[in-house]
């Protein structure tokens, strides 16, 4: 089975409208070239700037999420809506939405890692204006289950093992990596999910803009579960493509067994309440 991948390396300016216009038209595109699901970057419908998230924060289910939707059935195409802030109980999470090609709403994953920096030249706080969410995400398609993270959650190698173990064969990542990690960290981060995992990996991050007060890497990426590198863009606004053939993963499951090898009485993971997150 193949899923027709696109990654929309979109630039975010301080419009919201015109953000979702955007993305929008970029989504409209990748359908029209048969394309089965349209990723967006983190926060791509708004500056990536600590004190900007209160300000453009909307409710569950407001303008960007409907905007979402409707484009993914509008297209029937599966669109991973990026991030986004999102005010719910009187806190802002960093929040994913996944919609199925009728537009329902299949996920929706708070980031549950917040990214906290203090570089020289480079001091950035997410969670002096965010609430940390405290689940793992997955969700069916009619590709398989699919695992959902964002940006800072990539480095935590537990989160995309239970995501595995659910069964998902796809990890979806809106990220925005800056120009101290990205260079450093960012395929290594992918790779090595990958590879830990024998899962595709996939980043979507914003186009580099140096006159933002956050700098982004851009390099949106997509990875096979041998850990190979099968398609990357640079610092541009531009779309990618991907065909992700699910064969290739079960056919390297079946060559080098790690996934069935694994001692899950071992390791097992609980949540807080001691219940199994498999």
């Amino acid at each position: 089975t193949i899923m027709k991948t696109v990654i929309i390396q979109m630039k975010p300016t301080a419009d919201n409208d015109e953000n979702l216009a955007h993305a929008s038209r970029f989504i409209a595109e990748a359908a029209a070239r048969g394309s089965d699901v349209a990723v967006l970057p983190e926060m791509f419908s708004c500056p990536y700037k600590a004190k900007n998230f209160p300000l453009y924060a909307q409710e569950t289910g407001g303008k960007t999420y409907q905007r979402l939707s409707q484009a993914a059935r509008q297209n029937s195409i599966y669109v991973i809506g990026g991030s986004m802030p999102e005010r719910a109980g009187g806190r802002i999470y960093n929040t994913s939405y996944a919609f199925g090609r009728d537009g329902a709403l299949l996920a929706a994953h708070r980031k549950a890692h917040l990214f906290d920096c203090n570089l020289p030249g480079a001091r950035f706080f997410e969670s002096e204006t965010l609430t940390a969410g405290d689940a793992v995400t997955t969700f069916n398609t009619e590709f398989g289950m699919m695992g959902l993270m964002i940006c800072f959650d990539v480095r935590f190698p537990l989160q995309a093992a239970v995501m595995q173990m659910r069964g998902a064969k796809a990890i979806f990542c809106p990220a925005a990596f800056n120009m101290t990690s990205g260079p450093n960290w960012w395929e290594v981060m992918f790779r090595a999910r990958a590879i830990d995992n024998q899962l595709f990996m996939i980043g979507a991050a914003p186009a580099r803009d140096e006159t933002a007060a956050y700098v982004a890497y851009g390099n949106s990426i997509v990875v096979s579960p041998w850990g190979t590198v099968l398609a990357r863009l640079g610092a541009e606004e531009a779309i990618l493509y991907a065909d992700i053939d699910f064969a290739e993963e079960t056919q390297l499951r079946e060559q080098y067994h790690i996934v069935s090898a694994e001692r899950e009485l071992l390791y097992t993971l609980t949540d807080k309440t001691g219940v199994s997150v498999k």
